[in-house]
């Protein structure tokens, strides 16, 4: 009775509606021996490309037997239009630290040399 069964995709955006992704009806082999056992089995499924900034939202799979609807707990996505930008300051604080010291060197060598008069 439960070796078939459907699995559905499907995500939830910020409005609360809801639409499908992608859809495929399973038939679980069960080994001699293994009848009336709990068995867990992984399914994956791979979203190919986001379409645009409206595909944020919680994703969702569900599965469904005869009489039993058991729905995952989702994930949620973030989708932006420039994607992920890593930051780096590394030139910016070189500069900065370049300056500051030239800044103290002339300070440290006019400070030496109005010294000595």
């Amino acid at each position: 009775k439960y070796t078939k069964f459907l699995i559905s995709y499907y995500w939830i955006d910020a409005l609360g509606h809801k639409t499908s992704i992608h859809h495929r009806l399973e038939n679980a082999v069960i080994p001699s021996g293994k009848e009336n056992q709990t068995a867990t089995i992984s399914y994956d499924h791979t979203i190919t490309s986001l379409q645009s900034t409206f595909s944020t939202g919680t994703y969702y799979c569900d599965v469904k037997w005869h009489d039993i609807e058991i729905m995952g707990k989702g994930v949620f996505v973030l989708a932006t239009d420039t994607g992920y930008v890593e930051t780096s300051y590394g030139w910016e604080v070189l500069i900065a630290l370049t300056t500051l010291f030239a800044v103290l060197s002339v300070t440290a060598t006019a400070l030496l040399l109005w010294k000595r008069k």
